[in-house]
């Protein structure tokens, strides 16, 4: 990428991130909270590494990944950076202590198969890995219907972040979760997550991280208490080609 066109992606991203933040500004005067109570995440899959660095260089502090061999490889890259590493993506329990090796945060934690994983993982790292327990908020869910796009029942969610909150190296910071597919309105989606919040902050009342809200609904999502929002493409554009 020459010069030029790295500057004209620059002022893409720069619009873009400014775009997005007016958003969630608006949404939070809507709702009576002040815009610093959100942390944007900027999901970064499929786009390289020079894209986080224009991010971080635009004031970004969070990015988020879905693919393990490719969130390895730009955290590696970019280590000298101060980024947090979100990653929110399906993890396979046989990939849980390599993702903690590298990722600050794990979003998608949504059985217990995962913790031994990702308990190894923060010991190599000599670190606290911040953990967020998936919800699936699919219509079925609780009867063992829902989707398979991830995320544990809304029933077993307090069983599962009370093993969180006890396995070693770990810190159950909260919930996360994606509005079902299909439903026009996902607000309601989003209240059923604050409810399941709240029984997660009995567990450990410094749990009060709520992550959801993506490009298309990030207002419903403030709205109803979201504490981080992950945002795609609003902010980088559509996927590169190829992707």
């Amino acid at each position: 990428m020459t010069d030029l066109d790295q500057a004209a992606r620059r002022e893409q991203i720069a619009g873009n991130l400014a775009t997005v933040r007016e958003r969630i500004a608006s949404a939070c005067a809507d709702a009576g909270r002040s815009p610093d109570e959100v942390t944007l995440t900027v999901v970064t899959k499929y786009f390289p590494p020079s894209d986080v660095r224009l991010l971080a260089e635009l004031g970004v502090t969070d990015v988020g990944e879905n693919k393990h061999q490719e969130a390895e490889a730009k955290a590696a890259e970019l280590q000298d950076l101060r980024m947090r590493w979100h990653f929110v993506g399906s993890l396979q329990s046989n990939k849980a202590a390599a993702v903690a090796r590298y990722a600050d945060v794990v979003e998608s934690v949504d059985r217990t198969k995962l913790l031994t994983g990702l308990s190894r993982g923060a010991h190599r790292r000599a670190a606290t890995l911040d953990c967020l327990v998936q919800v699936n908020l699919d219509p079925g869910s609780d009867a063992g219907t829902g989707t398979g796009r991830g995320g544990a029942a809304p029933a077993d969610v307090p069983a599962l972040a009370e093993a969180v909150a006890a396995a070693e190296g770990l810190r159950l910071r909260g919930v996360m979760a994606v509005a079902p597919l299909g439903e026009e309105d996902p607000r309601p989606a989003f209240e059923r997550l604050a409810r399941l919040a709240d029984e997660v902050r009995r567990v450990d009342p410094s749990a009060t991280w709520v992550s959801a809200g993506m490009s298309g609904d990030l207002e419903d999502a403030v709205r109803t208490g979201a504490t981080h929002v992950r945002i795609g493409s609003a902010v980088l554009g559509p996927r590169p080609p190829g992707r």
